[in-house]
């Protein structure tokens, strides 16, 4: 059995962002001086540009300038940059293997507007992959309170804001599929995100010591570029399949890679409540991955030689 170009991509996509997460701390927490996480959004959204040049390129330098076309790009570009820039505020609070998993139950947010409002349908096996993912979260964000590396609520009240805006993100790249590209989409994201650059600068603190050097800004350089490839990759992703699959099968796995990693950085060893969600996550994404491609309908002649060309 062929595997279908979206479950490529979404398995590729996890993988990116999961190294991403578990190391784009570092020049903020384990370098001295430390590189600011609001100045680590900056490199973030410019890393965007090369991408969305190759991503406009793809598209024969083709850029959708009608109404809609704008007001679905921007409505993508902001809710995943408003939540890139809090998440780059809310890791100086916390650590990765705490607030990632919590994020990712941003599909709870897609699954419901992509059911009533697209009417996507699913199949059983997809179903429960889709119910297991939840609880799978949630215990991979359990902590121990007595050994609870994060003070405070103001880190969940942000994480909060993320979870929602990511999966409202997700859900206006599947409804814009009408109106705009994938490629015109991630060119308005690479927009937006450099749009919300001066926020960042406001609310960087130039009078601490900033890493100007090798580990400071050309470090993070490296580790965004993971994240903005992976973003570009999760469009088509989302396009070639279903949001109701695609969303927590990419959620479902990326989190995991950055704990394992966030947790070797950090020397801690997970709980069981951790390794019970491991274990749960693990098995929704086989179950969602394995209905979406027995019920995939047979590749047309244009999709069997279409191509996402990324260099």
């Amino acid at each position: 059995m062929r595997l279908p170009k979206w479950l490529w991509l979404a398995l590729l996509v996890p993988m990116l962002w999961g190294v991403w997460g578990a190391l784009m701390e570092i020049p903020d927490k384990l370098i001295h001086p430390p590189f600011p996480a609001t100045l680590g959004y900056v490199v973030w959204s410019l890393t965007m540009i090369p991408f969305a040049i190759v991503a406009v390129r793809n598209a024969h330098w083709k850029l959708e300038l009608d109404r809609n076309s704008i007001l679905y790009g921007s409505a993508v570009g902001l809710s995943g940059a408003a939540g890139q820039l809090l998440l780059f505020w809310v890791l100086t609070k916390g650590p990765a293997y705490i607030i990632f998993p919590i994020i990712c139950l941003s599909p709870v947010i897609t699954i419901v507007l992509s059911a009533v409002l697209l009417k996507e349908r699913t199949y059983l096996l997809a179903l429960t992959g889709i119910v297991l993912s939840i609880p799978a979260i949630l215990f991979l964000s359990l902590q121990e309170p007595s050994n609870s590396p994060v003070q405070g609520y103001d880190w969940l009240i942000v994480t909060l804001f993320i979870f929602f805006s990511w999966g409202l993100q997700a859900y206006f790249m599947k409804s814009s599929a009408s109106s705009i590209s994938s490629e015109g989409l991630f060119f308005y994201m690479a927009v937006t995100g450099v749009a919300l650059i001066p926020v960042a600068l406001w609310m960087t603190d130039f009078g601490a010591p900033i890493n100007r050097g090798l580990y400071g800004p050309y470090l993070t350089a490296v580790i965004q570029s993971l994240n903005s490839l992976g973003c570009l990759l999760f469009v088509y992703a989302v396009r070639y399949g279903k949001a109701i699959i695609v969303v927590p099968m990419v959620n479902g796995l990326f989190p995991l890679v950055t704990i394992i990693l966030s947790l070797l950085i950090y020397r801690r060893i997970p709980s069981h409540s951790n390794l019970a969600g491991m274990v749960l996550a693990i098995v929704a994404i086989f179950l969602m991955a394995f209905d979406e491609v027995r019920h995939a309908p047979a590749a047309t002649a244009e999709e069997r030689t279409q191509t996402v060309r990324v260099q």
